[in-house]
């Protein structure tokens, strides 16, 4: 697909369906993050959603004590539709292929924005609560592949 500006993602099987923000990076190098719950934002320094390579969306679980648009996005298996609609009017389909937790200390991040021969996605949110800090400690990826 040529490159087009990705405005919504909808992920059915956990009842998402959210207009997509842009983001960037922070001075550290690490991705932003929105700045509420709600919208999930798309990473500009990657390929759009269904260009050749690693798109990236990312996601809060949890805003202000409340689900935030990825709040069960750990729910996801193998198989599951990601549909992302793009600025030109088209829709980008992913399948899921995998779902991992990663510390945050070791995120890998190779695998999540490295090349790839194909188009594909990667969806981004915190994971791993740790209940006496009250901190997530992990990151919680979804990969998929563009199948239409």
């Amino acid at each position: 697909m040529r490159r087009s500006t990705p405005i919504r993602v909808a992920i059915p099987a956990i009842g998402v369906d959210s207009g997509l923000m842009r983001l960037g990076l922070k001075r550290n190098g690490t991705l932003q993050v929105p700045p509420n719950g709600f919208p999930a934002g798309w990473f500009t320094g990657a390929p759009t959603p269904g260009e050749k390579g690693p798109a990236v969306i990312a996601g809060h679980v949890r805003w202000s004590g409340r689900a935030g648009v990825f709040a069960r996005l750990a729910w996801l298996k193998p198989g599951d539709t990601i549909v992302v609609t793009r600025q030109d009017r088209s829709d980008a389909v992913f399948r899921v292929t995998r779902v991992r937790q990663y510390p945050k200390s070791t995120f890998p991040s190779a695998a999540v924005y490295g090349d790839l021969d194909h188009a594909g996605l990667r969806l981004i949110t915190c994971g791993g609560l740790d209940d006496r800090s009250n901190k997530y400690e992990a990151n919680i990826v979804v990969f998929a592949d563009l199948v239409a």
